[in-house]
């Protein structure tokens, strides 16, 4: 656990934090595009600049891990990442609903697809020069037994995730191989 000191607001933090949003968000509209879903690229993560999510991710900024982890560490929760998820489709903890029969049903394909594309932008940005095609896929598998996530979408992203580490990004995020994926897991 980090010390609560060690995080303040710094100036020099909102540029750098806000150029690292603006870097995402034009990553996950870049594969947003290659996936035929333009809409939800352009419209991406528009919350990160709410205030309650702004303004927590620059004082928590480090530069190579995201703040809401480092949020996390220091108090045990973060008030950016419930507002976040809350508000934002393509993020899998949106659809849990721990009072209901089906606590965590099938992710509509638009969102699924945001999703893919964020967690690989992500990846991407936050670990510059040593990402690799096989880095989602990794990251993944360790997180994935916490995922409240509905069975179908888990082995669907599992299979999505294996197949950018054998194939690539190209030939797997576009419009076609992502529908025929999500098509095939979810029925």
């Amino acid at each position: 656990m980090r010390k609560k000191e060690e995080y303040k607001f710094k100036w020099k933090n909102f540029f750098l934090h806000l150029h690292v949003v603006n870097r995402h968000r034009l990553k996950v509209l870049i594969l947003c595009c290659r996936a035929g879903i333009i809409w939800r690229g352009l419209v991406h993560d528009l919350s990160k600049y709410a205030p309650v999510e702004f303004f927590e991710g620059v004082k928590y900024y480090s530069g190579n891990r995201s703040p809401i982890k480092n949020c996390k560490d220091v108090n045990g929760y973060s008030e950016a990442w419930l507002h976040h998820k809350g508000r934002n489709k393509h993020h899998y903890e949106y659809w849990y609903d721990y009072e209901t029969r089906i606590t965590s049903p099938v992710m509509p394909y638009k969102y699924f697809v945001e999703m893919v594309c964020d967690s690989v932008a992500a990846g991407m940005i936050y670990r510059g020069k040593k990402w690799t095609k096989e880095y989602q896929l990794t990251y993944w598998l360790k997180t994935k037994d916490y995922a409240k996530i509905n069975p179908k979408m888990d082995k669907l992203l599992t299979q999505v995730y294996m197949d950018i580490s054998r194939l690539g990004i190209k030939k797997v995020i576009n419009k076609k191989a992502l529908k025929k994926l999500y098509l095939e897991y979810t029925r």
